[in-house]
């Protein structure tokens, strides 16, 4: 059975202020940087085969984080799962935005990258490591907008009322040609952040 768990990045300072990321190549925060540290831990005491990785910074580093705990795995960089492209809203606020365009931003033709064009390069993604690597616990760390569109695809059935926490880990298993979701957006690493 194959099992992949799809990894949000740590938060950035773009994160912090609320300001939209896009492809823009933002580092991650030092917060951030401790919470991917709290996240390789929890890793380490998983069973995983290998990484792969967005070559944006921010998913990059979080990814490192994890290898530098699970130093047994490769890791592995690859466009094609990097965060869905903002257009002319990447580096902006929901009040700046507004300022600019109006209420209904949203619905103008700001240069987002189409729906269908994340869904191709992320289904080709899954197709290819689901081939490659039958059997085997797959870790992808990635974006939070990426993910969702990539969970709408592949397990349409389940519940995603929140939005992706940074740092959340979802996993994912096929059988029997099929995807299914055993863990959702969970954070429970970060308590450990709570109780110093």
């Amino acid at each position: 059975m194959t099992k992949i768990g799809l990894v949000r990045h740590g938060i950035t300072a773009w994160n912090k202020e609320g300001r939209a990321q896009g492809s823009s190549d933002i580092p991650l925060h030092e917060e951030g940087l401790a919470e991917a540290g709290l996240l390789a831990e929890r890793l380490s005491a998983e069973n995983w085969d290998v990484i792969y990785s967005s070559n944006l910074l921010r998913a990059q580093q979080t990814a490192e984080a994890i290898k530098e705990k699970v130093s047994h795995i490769p890791l592995r960089l690859d466009p094609r799962i990097r965060e869905v492209g903002g257009g002319l809203i990447e580096g902006t606020t929901e009040a700046e935005r507004i300022e600019k365009w109006g209420s209904r931003w949203r619905e103008l033709d700001l240069g987002f990258e189409p729906g269908e064009s994340v869904i191709t390069r992320g289904m080709a993604f899954i197709q290819e490591i689901a081939a490659k690597h039958p059997g085997e616990n797959v870790l992808v760390v990635s974006h939070g907008s990426f993910i969702r569109h990539l969970l709408k695809e592949l397990v349409p059935h389940i519940d995603m009322p929140d939005q992706l926490k940074n740092t959340s880990i979802t996993k994912l298993f096929m059988k029997e040609s099929q995807w299914d979701c055993e863990l959702y957006n969970c954070t429970n690493h970060l308590l450990k952040k709570q109780l110093k």
